[in-house]
């Protein structure tokens, strides 16, 4: 292995991602000065200080260090996850919204846990598959720690809820687990079990029930629970081909829900049409084929599993979003990375990129 410069191509799909996702932001989220000055400050604030700033500056930080000080801190890095993800349960600490406790507040700006935990387990499990090596394929060593880690999340994640993040966290994990050697024979035994645990929700939480219903039977309660993927479609069928025009987006104002959330793709896509919308998609394709051949060509085993979970976690939740907005999956309320409201997200997002491109500089073959 030698040392050398970042993955420039890598590199310069983030840059090209973040300045656009930066511009479609400031579009949508016209729509919310439009209704509230005071809410549409705090967010920008939240967005363009804490999320794109600090956020910067974090991936640079990060990755001019040795990666492989993750893997020294990792069982810290989770147990200081845990211990966050539990606290934001309390009342009083964690903050409430829309039936949900995912957030802490300091001085008017909204931190996520959650976002934390996905990156601490993707880094525990990385680590700890990294060390028992071959063992990976056995129950004890291999099975066992995924289940094990699957389960701890679960328990903080549902008690939110926040079970967006406990998908992504899940998907991860698995990738983990088969780039390291687990045998598929327990992905199977995993598939089983989540079909068994998604049908449970359904039956004890009425807001998933209405997710399979509305993406089976979008037509059904146009003004109720399918509101939302009405819109979006609305949205993205206005743009045409070229799309509207930066900023002309209608939808965002009175009729979209959560235009600078999870809709935020139907925004751009009414702005920038067939063409703005495929060239989002193409680089979040790009970012994950630079990111696996990035994986592919690093010797070492933690580097290795480390940029496949964190790949595999944020192109997932971009295509899941993208996805749903599309109503070719369901409604989940997953954001698109890069582009979504979400100071916390956006600055763990780059965090991860920053040990990415860490990773990047050590290779075992020629980078082309």
């Amino acid at each position: 292995m030698k040392k050398s410069s970042v993955d420039k191509p890598f590199l310069l799909s983030v840059i090209v991602l973040v300045v656009a996702g930066f511009f479609i932001f400031s579009s949508a989220s016209l729509g919310l000065l439009a209704k509230n000055s005071v809410q549409y400050s705090s967010v920008s604030f939240s967005q363009s200080v804490l999320g794109l700033f600090f956020g910067t500056l974090a991936m640079i930080f990060v990755s001019k260090i040795d990666y492989k000080h993750w893997k020294t801190y990792a069982f810290y890095i989770l147990v200081v996850a845990i211990i966050l993800n539990i606290l934001v349960l309390f009342p009083h600490i964690g903050f409430e919204h829309g039936g949900a406790r995912r957030w802490f507040v300091f001085w008017g700006v909204s931190f996520q846990p959650s976002e934390i935990l996905k990156l601490g387990v993707v880094i525990y499990f990385s680590a700890w598959a990294s060390s028992v090596k071959s063992k990976m394929e056995t129950f004890r060593y291999g099975f066992l720690p995924l289940i094990i880690l699957i389960i701890i999340a679960s328990i903080l994640l549902l008690k939110q809820p926040d079970t967006d993040t406990l998908l992504l966290i899940i998907f991860s994990c698995l990738a983990i687990f088969v780039t390291a050697g687990g045998r598929w024979k327990y992905i199977f035994f995993i598939a089983i079990a989540g079909i068994m645990g998604l049908g449970i929700l359904a039956i004890t939480r009425p807001y998933v029930m209405n997710r399979i219903n509305t993406f089976l039977h979008p037509e059904i309660n146009a003004q109720g629970s399918s509101y939302q993927i009405q819109q979006s479609l609305i949205a993205i069928g206005s743009g045409g081909i070229a799309g509207r025009g930066f900023g002309q987006s209608i939808q965002k104002f009175n009729f979209l829900p959560e235009p600078i959330g999870d809709s935020i793709f139907a925004v751009e896509a009414e702005e920038f049409g067939f063409v703005g919308a495929s060239f989002l998609i193409l680089l979040f394709v790009f970012f994950a084929t630079r990111g696996i051949k990035i994986a592919a060509s690093i010797t070492d085993q933690f580097g290795r599993l480390l940029v496949v979970g964190i790949v595999i976690m944020i192109t997932t939740q971009a295509f899941v979003n993208i996805g749903a907005m599309l109503g070719v999956l369901p409604l989940s309320g997953i954001t698109l990375p890069f582009v979504s409201h979400g100071g916390t997200s956006l600055f763990i997002t780059l965090l991860e990129v920053g040990i990415i491109l860490s990773i990047s500089k050590t290779k075992s073959i020629k980078r082309t």
